[in-house]
């Protein structure tokens, strides 16, 4: 049984399916598999502000995002570094007001911002999260 806290027990797929519970994770996991051939790397943080299991999907050596698992949803965070940062304002009108938003309050740090989008439903948030891939992998 899964337990996001418990650092002994390394979890799978399945079970990390099973407690985010979200069809929508399953989506995410197969858009990511199939247009950027990166499966889920599963590594346990001890960092406070994140304690527990996360998801990291990589393209090569570059991690494309991190995923927080929670209770019936979950948290991508994707880090617009300097690569991006052009490319993702010249978008960034064109994204929800979600994301508009989380990328005007999220500070700056050594030319990155790290945006934290939780993802609960199949909508544009989600789409605006596939085209900020996008623009990663790119």
């Amino acid at each position: 049984m899964f337990s996001k806290d418990d650092f002994k027990h390394i979890p799978n797929e399945y079970e990390m399916s099973d407690y985010i519970n979200n069809e929508l994770w399953n989506k995410f996991c197969e858009f990511i598999k199939s247009n950027y051939n990166a499966n889920p790397r599963f590594e346990f943080s001890n960092c406070s502000l994140e304690y527990g299991w996360n998801i990291k999907f990589k393209k090569g050596s570059r991690t494309l995002c991190t995923v927080y698992p929670r209770e019936n949803y979950f948290c991508v965070m994707l880090v617009i570094g300097k690569k991006e940062k052009e490319k993702f304002e010249n978008l960034l009108h064109s994204f929800c007001i979600e994301i508009q938003e989380a990328y005007q309050n999220t500070r700056e740090c050594n030319n990155q911002k790290w945006l934290m989008i939780d993802l609960e439903d199949d909508n544009r948030k989600y789409e605006d999260v596939k085209k900020i891939l996008n623009i990663r992998a790119s």
